[in-house]
């Protein structure tokens, strides 16, 4: 038995994050902050099996946090370590393979972002309150964690704060009690959720009920936002109800029990993708529907990388090609431009940018990069010109009911598309996912 807490990376993209030895199917936060001086106390208790026997097992948890107390099966560990974002830990007693793994952890401190190759991700003050923006490895700036892709567990997020907040989670609110000056803010997360896609949402907000489209699929839809933008929200935002029904024709029933979306009161350089909602900022509502694409876009990941996740960010073309071509697929649908005009024009503007990029591996430091998302979006377009609207729609309602709530990667969907293909994918995806040099898109 090896005495490592960690014999190969979960993910050579993020070669630090995620643990061997078990497997988390339950997070319990209790959280308490104060928006003036940044502070958040928390406990974390998490739920898991192990998957073999270790002397040690970690978590993920930022240097931010001090640790004050740790314990595994309701017995305090007597040692501990944190450091260079893993708390490490060993039971009292040896746990066997398939045992049970109860972990609770007391923390504390001044919360910030994490600092990598992307930027800084994770827990960040507004002028008025806080967001949580997690993608890919932001998860440990607030809570110990298994943090991957591949790490789905149940949630429950409970946030203590100042009265005049509005406190949003992911999941469901089912109960809110305030004491004296404070409120306590209770989130039941029931569907799988990844480390990543785990946010709080914290400002002077206000909460607004969103209609569903005539005739569609009613999924409860809200708005928390200041209550100064709500007239351009309703403008900007307004066609938002359209794009959920047109996106369940396309995609299959919405993956979740409802969809907020988040505006604060501050600008964002880009929208934020999480769980059952999507953040943007006071920029967004610029009262000319400027952000149309990028609601597109946040409202397809709810399907393209929150029910359906990556297991290696590797294959992150299958969310954001996926959210990028939905853009397409909403302009298409509102009488804006064909989604073939998009590609073709699309594809002319990436004949000009380096063509040094595999799309189904481009590497940890260009996984985000623009040429992703539009590759991407082309591979679909080629792909459903291959196959004709009838049988890549169906194909794409099948991906989402068999996989939906669970792991993927790119064998996965070209296997399943070979399903509905009268001839071999093999020289499309060779050209597109494959391949660095730009393919011609097939005649439409």
């Amino acid at each position: 038995m090896s005495d490592k807490v960690s014999d190969a990376p979960i993910d050579p993209y993020l070669p630090q994050n995620g643990n061997r030895g078990y497997r988390v199917s339950r997070y319990e936060l209790d959280l308490e902050y104060k928006v003036a001086s940044n502070r958040l106390a928390g406990r974390a208790d998490i739920t898991a099996v192990t998957t073999e026997a270790r002397p040690r097992f970690a978590l993920d948890l930022s240097q931010s946090l001090t640790v004050a107390k740790v314990s595994v099966n309701g017995a305090k560990v007597a040692r501990y370590t944190h450091r260079h974002g893993k708390l490490t830990f060993a039971p009292a007693q040896p746990i066997p393979a398939g045992g049970a793994l109860v972990i609770a952890v007391q923390y504390a401190g001044t919360p910030r972002p994490i600092r990598g190759p992307w930027g800084e991700v994770g827990w960040e003050e507004l002028t008025d309150g806080a967001l949580v923006a997690g993608q890919p490895n932001g998860a440990a700036s607030w809570f110990p964690c298994d943090d991957h892709p591949g790490a789905k567990a149940s949630y429950r997020i409970a946030v203590t704060t100042d009265s005049p907040y509005q406190v949003v989670a992911n999941g469901v609110l089912t109960h809110k009690r305030t004491k004296s000056s404070r409120t306590t803010w209770v989130y039941e997360q029931a569907e799988p959720m990844s480390t990543y896609l785990a946010t709080v949402q914290i400002g002077p907000y206000r909460e607004y009920r969103i209609e569903p489209a005539r005739g569609a699929d009613p999924v409860p839809m809200r708005a928390v936002l200041p209550s100064r933008l709500r007239t351009r929200f309703e403008h900007d935002f307004g066609r938002q109800p359209l794009m959920m029904a047109e996106f369940q024709r396309r995609f299959g029933p919405y993956p979740f029990s409802g969809y907020t979306v988040v505006v604060t009161d501050d600008d964002l350089e880009i929208p934020l993708e999480a769980q059952g909602l999507s953040i943007f900022g006071a920029n967004h509502c610029d009262g000319e529907r400027g952000a149309e694409r990028l609601i597109a876009h946040e409202l397809a990941h709810q399907w393209f990388g929150n029910s359906l996740t990556v297991r290696q960010w590797r294959d992150i073309w299958l969310h954001e090609g996926f959210a990028c071509y939905a853009e397409w697929i909403w302009s298409e649908a509102s009488g804006g431009p064909a989604a073939d005009a998009l590609a073709r024009s699309a594809r002319q503007l990436l004949a000009r940018q380096p063509r040094d990029l595999v799309l189904a591996d481009p590497g940890p430091r260009t996984m985000f990069d623009d040429r992703v998302y539009k590759r991407g979006a082309l591979t679909l377009h080629a792909l459903r010109l291959t196959l004709g609207d009838a049988k890549f729609f169906a194909l794409l309602r099948d991906w989402t009911q068999r996989y939906r709530h669970s792991l993927v990667g790119t064998e996965e969907f070209t296997d399943l598309a070979g399903h509905y293909a009268d001839t071999p994918l093999r020289e499309l995806w060779d050209a597109w996912l494959y391949a660095r040099p730009l393919p011609e898109l097939p005649r439409s």
